[in-house]
């Protein structure tokens, strides 16, 4: 049995992008935001992921622009350390050793060499209460450095970043807990605390939520539960404070923020409506509704020209100005659970699962970026507590991707469940899937199991149902009558339905080939024949539950397994239908890889989850990892590479041709990568690659020798060698530029002019060399005129020796640079060497 030393567990995407508020880069051209246990770094123009900036061992709690240096950028995480990055590079500058988890962290320009953290109060890590604290940064030019120097600002504060906001440029900073506001004055080194009752006398709730300052007056906006937003005045004064309500909210406020020049204050919260206040004219408000998941943060560019809103289903909407939204960078869509399986669609090698309530999400595994998401349910969700709605249960494609079949349930109190079958094909015009069959009341009672026949070559295409009610049901595509053919299409309807003696069917499966059915109807699994639909085999098992079944492949075809309620795991020989082996392991999920004849169980014991790799004709495990993530594993898939890889050694070849991914019970997207693989990955994040839309500038042409390999492949596709142009290194102003200590060069304005002038091409040099150029074009061509003469008076004689006696051998042809240099010494002026002669 092979342990795990060789392959790691990694979160391969899908990590949270709205747990904290993101951070906008100067120029508004990036976006980062924590995500597990990294920051990605986007660009807001294209929406892609440009950097994963990875070094953290744990939970990236907070995520903040450096103040005296507008391209680099901290983070904080729980595991107790502070990194400075060059995020347009992704290059790590500096880790800071605080010794506390930090929980969110605050900077100011006013105070230099210092940033502000949240931490634990006391020695318990687990403690509920909260202090901030400042943090001397060290002098040091070392990579690594420990931080000694922490000292409390403030007590009993919040976690939440929302909670805590600097005001007046770092003048004094507001913290909010509970039903208690505190501000701290920097120069007085005094604090005011402010308190709220509990309730007000409409009954709502006054506890704090979130907090912002006004850039430029003495103002504290505070979000609270009840919906309200009280605006904080004079509160350098205890009892001379005052405050004026805003309410439009009818849920808790989330977030708050302050346009930079502090003319509108920004609200959002469960409604998902961004709301915009006039900060002189409060009644006056904007509204942009319909934003998608309920708004968790909200954050403004510097320039004010964009807006940023973070929701409850882990996307950034990109809003210009509160006018209109103009991109949206999306994550793997979080929802309270995951109801389907795992699916990889044929097409699009994505990966399929529930997304926003009523939708199939298609994401990407390559890109970790939401593809789109597929409108199932087709009705509008209402936000409301209690209400029972449709939801997508079940799914499945079949083998070649043009058939998607989809189960949605709903519930009512008092009333029969509602059950809808929708087969969906996919459209080469529109690149998604549209609705081609419904199929109400499929069957008595929930469905508990829903499969293709997976044969690639098969006439016809089979769908298979199992339900609670006691049946499975066969559906068969039909083919249109020629008549009909344009306007209605291909439709499905009942071809089977089976049962075995009132027993209910909890799941089913086909063989690789599509000749075989299995279904496992409690204690008893039937095989059978899909082309008659004969029962030709019981298969006996110890007692329990049948829960999950699976054929082998390729040269392990002849098993097919099975996990029962009882802990076991049975393997069957379909060719002796008989008990092959059994072992007792409590398996929470068992899955076939379908390019190989691997299979992966997840064994759940001890609050964790192992995994174990084995092909069934074998009697040990290939591969086991103990402890691959807390919590039980229930869903997983195996997604095809899109290259093979290559060279692997033997603990990890059952990587080989696919990828293992599974949801954690955070529902965090994990997977199984080699060292091989993450150290190609960490070498390829630290190379400097230059975009081909960039320029062809001199700086472009300097960069340029970092990518010898791109400029051969290029040249050899091509088949062209063409003379590269000189690269302008043995300059004394680009010398001095680029390899001069930053702190010693003169200003940029002395630096420009002559690194300007050092590019500059002479204009009378330029013509001179146009002019010879020419002359030489003009006599070379009259060369070849008369040459050609010569050879035409020439041609006659040697033809008329060609049939004589042997002559001598004639001199070898000159090539083009000889016959030109020749004629370049014909041109030359000689006369210097008559008159050397005469004398």
């Amino acid at each position: 049995m092979v342990e795990h030393g060789d392959i790691r567990v990694v979160h391969r995407g899908g990590s949270k992008i709205n747990f904290r508020v993101p951070v906008i880069s100067s120029d508004s051209r990036f976006l980062l935001c924590a995500s597990g246990q990294c920051v990605k770094v986007f660009s807001t123009s294209t929406e892609e992921c440009i950097h994963d900036l990875q070094g953290h061992t744990d939970l990236v709690t907070g995520v903040l622009l450096r103040p005296s240096n507008h391209l680099q950028v901290y983070s904080c995480s729980l595991d107790g350390t502070v990194r400075l990055w060059d995020f347009t590079d992704g290059i790590l500058i500096k880790t800071l050793v605080i010794g506390h988890p930090l929980y969110s962290i605050y900077a100011s320009a006013q105070h230099e060499g210092v940033i502000f953290a949240v931490i634990p109060t006391g020695a318990d890590k687990r403690s509920e209460l909260f202090q901030l604290v400042a943090v001397q940064l060290p002098q040091s030019g070392d990579q690594l450095a420990e931080v000694r120097e922490l000292s409390a600002v403030l007590d009993s504060v919040g976690s939440s970043p929302a909670a805590t906001a600097f005001g007046r440029q770092g003048e004094f900073i507001a913290s909010a807990r509970g039903l208690h506001l505190e501000v701290f004055f920097f120069r007085k080194q005094k604090s005011y605390r402010f308190s709220l009752k509990e309730d007000n006398k409409t009954g709502g709730k006054n506890t704090f939520t979130c907090i912002s300052c006004h850039p430029k007056d003495d103002c504290i906006a505070t979000g609270h539960e009840d919906g309200k937003i009280r605006l904080w005045r004079n509160f350098n004064h205890k009892k001379e404070y005052t405050y004026t309500t805003l309410h439009w909210h009818h849920d808790a406020v989330s977030s708050l923020c302050f346009t930079p020049e502090g003319t509108n204050l920004l609200s959002g919260g469960v409604e998902s409506v961004l709301v915009q206040w006039r900060y002189n004219q409060p009644s006056q408000r904007d509204f942009l509704p319909r934003l998608g998941g309920a708004i968790t943060h909200i954050t403004v560019s510097p320039d004010g020209a964009l807006f940023f809103t973070s929701h409850s289903d882990n996307k950034i909407t990109i809003i210009q100005s509160c006018v209109k939204v103009s991109a949206v960078i999306q994550g793997l869509v979080k929802g309270e659970s995951v109801r389907t399986e795992l699916m990889v669609d044929p097409r699009s090698k994505a990966l399929v699962l529930n997304g926003k309530p009523g939708h199939l999400q298609f994401y990407s595994l390559w890109r970790d970026k939401l593809l789109y998401n597929l409108d199932i349910v087709q009705q509008e969700f209402i936000h409301e507590a209690g209400l029972q709605q449709f939801e997508v249960v079940k799914a499945a494609f079949d083998a070649s991707g043009t058939w998607l079949a989809t189960v949605e349930e709903r519930q009512l109190k008092d009333a029969e469940l509602e059950l809808n079958l929708k087969l969906w094909i996919f459209d080469n015009g529109t690149q998604s899937f549209v609705l081609n069959t419904t199929i109400s009341a499929p069957h008595e009672a929930q469905i508990t199991a829903l499969c293709f026949q997976q044969a690639a070559d098969s006439q016809t295409t089979v769908l298979v149902s199992t339900s609670r009610d006691g049946h499975f049901k066969a559906w068969q595509l039909a083919a249109p009558a020629p008549a009909h053919t344009e306007e209605e299409g291909p439709s499905w309807s009942c071809d089977f339905v089976g049962a075995y003696h009132g027993l209910v069917p909890y799941c089913c499966a086909f063989s690789a080939d599509g000749s075989l059915l299995a279904v496992g109807f409690q204690e008893v699994v039937t095989v059978w024949s899909p082309a008659s639909w004969e029962l030709l085999a019981t298969l006996s098992q110890p007692p329990g539950t049948v829960r999950d079944l699976c054929f082998g492949r390729l040269s392990c075809s002849k098993y097919l397994l099975g996990t029962t309620a009882g802990n076991l795991l049975c393997c069957w020989n379909l060719l002796t239908c008989s008990l092959e082996w059994s072992t007792s392991m409590e398996i929470s999920l068992l899955l076939a890889d379908p390019l190989s004849e691997n299979m992966a169980a997840f064994c759940f014991q001890s609050g964790c989850t192992d995994l174990f790799v084995f092909k069934p004709s074998e009697p040990r495990p290939l591969f086991s990892h103990k402890a691959v993530c807390s919590g039980k594993v229930t869903r997983a898939v195996f997604a095809p590479r899109e290259e093979m890889l290559e060279s692997c050694e033997e603990s990890s070849q059952w990587l080989n041709r696919s990828q293992l991914y599974f949801l954690s019970q955070q529902t965090d997207l994990m997977t199984f990568i080699t060292k091989a693989e993450e150290d190609r990955m960490t070498d390829r994040r630290k190379q400097l690659v230059i975009d081909d839309s960039v320029a062809m500038t001199p700086f472009y042409l300097l960069l340029g020798k970092h990518l010898p390999q791109h400029q051969d492949r290029r040249d050899a596709a091509s088949g062209l060698t063409p003379e590269s142009t000189p690269l302008p290194q043995s300059s004394a102003a680009i010398k001095e530029l680029l390899h001069t200590p930053a702190h010693v060069l003169p200003s940029t304005s002395f630096l420009c002019s002559m690194f300007v002038q050092s590019l500059l091409v002479s204009v009378t040099g330029s013509r001179e060399e146009d002019k010879h150029a020419e002359e030489e074009m003009e006599s070379e061509k009259e060369e070849e005129d008369s040459e050609g003469e010569m050879e035409s008076g020439t041609s006659r004689p040697e033809r008329a020796a060609a049939g004589g006696p042997p002559t001598e051998p004639a001199a070898p042809a000159l090539t083009k640079a000889e016959a030109k240099e020749l004629r370049r010494l014909r041109k030359a002026d000689h006369s210097w060497l008559t008159g050397l002669l005469d004398s």
